[in-house]
């Protein structure tokens, strides 16, 4: 096999290499876009009702912020159903500070959850810690 030969078969050689890495990106794209888009789906209507409900007859709060996109992904989980939280507003309405409740309660993040044993914990909890936590059962049929 001469010089240019081998050049030409390595040169095919990197553009099918080429090609097969583009597709396995395609492909990683295609199934993180799919799995992005069916997260932000929310709950059918009323879904989680008697669950959020249960939440906010126990002695469990949860303080956010209007602006805060952690605080919205936390009630995004619940649908409609968010209505029914035991949410308490943190931000004042200009968003130059904290209502005076929060302040008393020490609230340093968003979101933060303080249940009925005490504990408190910041950031956007799983619907079944939330179970667990408060000891409200979740629907049938969740993950």
């Amino acid at each position: 096999m001469n010089e240019h030969s081998k050049k030409q078969t390595d040169h095919k050689k990197s553009i099918k290499k080429l090609r097969i890495a583009t597709w396995i990106l395609i492909a990683i794209a295609v199934v993180l876009g799919g799995y992005l888009y069916i997260k932000t789906i929310p709950p059918p209507n009323g879904k989680y009702d008697s669950f959020a409900k249960c939440i906010a007859n126990t002695s469990t709060t949860f303080f956010g912020a209007f602006w805060c996109p952690h605080c919205h992904d936390q009630k995004t989980e619940f649908g409609n159903s968010a209505q029914y939280l035991p949410y308490v507003e943190c931000s004042l309405p200009d968003a130059s500070g904290q209502t005076q409740v929060c302040i008393d309660n020490k609230i340093q993040e968003y979101p933060t959850w303080r249940f009925p044993d005490g504990s408190v914990t910041s950031g956007i909890q799983t619907l079944e810690t939330l179970s667990e936590k408060t000891g409200c059962a979740l629907p049938t049929g969740t993950n």
